[in-house]
């Protein structure tokens, strides 16, 4: 593994992309000189442009068992059946389009969606957005070379108010029920795990957080028909991968660590700009489904629990190769803004569309009976 400084296909792309703090929105896409990543949008804040999301079809699929029972953690369950089609983000959400949101609703920040700890200057292993200004006059900014790597210090409660957002058109203005307290979730001012806790997704949600199912099938499922045939590794592959920086990528690699010392990328990034291993997708197509930052999902892993948690996979940066595979079902708690949790958001059908399926396979059940 190779820090920045070490690796001449890193070096080049980090310098060629450096700049003055730039306001969300103004970064584009296409290849940094020197740089090879997966292809990315023109822009990044056009959440209908598909160079943004990947298909998952295959509907009806078999799910698999995942959990301790199973060379993993966390209590069994089946994972990854998904009886519909659905959108899932290619890449995690970036600090970019975290920093558009702030700018966009959290001039007052009733809700807390930014913790200072995004911040470089107050923690080395921050996605580096700073905020300016002082409360109903906050402005937030991220450097160029930082835009396009995933935001960290999310809450689960702060990931449900950008899909909110996203859901209602992202609109301008106060935290408050046309912006980010309701739309596909309704929040309505919850922060604490409790509050959080009880958060349901809507019938009529549309961008949201996928569940673990949602997330797992993405990763893992060989995208070979409706069958329970997976991977151990959202990279295509049952060997565990790498985390060699190379040009071109070889394929079968992921930003985690092997030594506290010795990480993919060391300081000050840490996390890889997305899609950096442009030959290590899913089987459906997403990026950094495992390592670079832990993701969200929206699945209470264990119902039962004293203090039951919301569910999070993929691993991180800082997180050693066997947090990266399926059979591991972590969770933590909604309410907290930790370094190395970010998130990576779905979209799914209309529940018109949902009741068309619903229907057609009981048509198909009955023509079989």
């Amino acid at each position: 593994m190779k820090g920045v400084g070490d690796d001449q296909h890193e070096r080049r792309g980090e310098g060629s992309s450096c700049g003055g703090g730039v306001s969300a929105g103004s970064w584009g896409g296409g290849l940094a000189l020197g740089q090879t990543h997966a292809p990315w949008p023109s822009n990044w804040n056009n959440w209908t442009d598909p160079a943004l999301w990947v298909t998952v079809g295959n509907p009806g699929n078999v799910g698999e068992w995942s959990g301790i029972s199973y060379g993993g953690e966390g209590p069994n369950g089946i994972c990854g059946a998904v009886a519909y089609t659905f959108k899932i983000g290619k890449f995690e959400v970036t600090a970019g389009q975290y920093t558009t949101f702030l700018n966009a609703v959290a001039k007052t920040d009733t809700y807390g969606l930014y913790s200072t700890q995004m911040d470089t200057a107050v923690a080395s292993m921050a996605c580096n957005i700073k905020r300016t200004g002082s409360s109903g006059n906050y402005t937030y900014s991220v450097a160029s070379d930082w835009a396009n790597r995933p935001v960290d210090n999310v809450s689960w409660g702060d990931a449900a108010r950008f899909v909110n957002w996203l859901t209602n058109g992202r609109p301008t203005g106060v935290q408050n029920l046309a912006t980010t307290e309701d739309g596909s979730y309704y929040l309505n001012g919850a922060i604490d795990d409790a509050g959080l806790m009880a958060v349901t997704r809507k019938a009529n949600a549309r961008y949201v957080i996928p569940t673990e199912d949602e997330r797992y099938k993405a990763a893992y499922h060989k995208n070979d028909g409706a069958t329970g045939n997976y991977f151990d590794y959202p990279t295509g592959s049952n060997v565990a991968p790498s985390n060699d920086l190379k040009t071109p990528d070889p394929g079968n690699n992921a930003d985690f660590y092997i030594a506290w010392s010795d990480f993919t990328i060391n300081s000050p990034y840490y996390r890889t700009e997305a899609g950096e291993f442009e030959n290590s997708e899913s089987p459906y197509g997403t990026f950094d489904q495992g390592g670079n930052v832990w993701e969200w999902n929206e699945t209470i892993v264990d119902p039962e629990a004293l203090y039951p948690t919301r569910g999070r996979r993929g691993g991180s940066f800082s997180a050693s190769i066997n947090r990266l595979t399926a059979s591991l079902r972590p969770s933590y708690y909604p309410s907290q803004q930790i370094y190395e949790m970010g998130f990576r958001i779905a979209e799914v059908p209309e529940p018109a569309t949902l009741s068309l399926l619903a229907l057609g396979g009981l048509l198909a059940l009955r023509r079989r009976r």
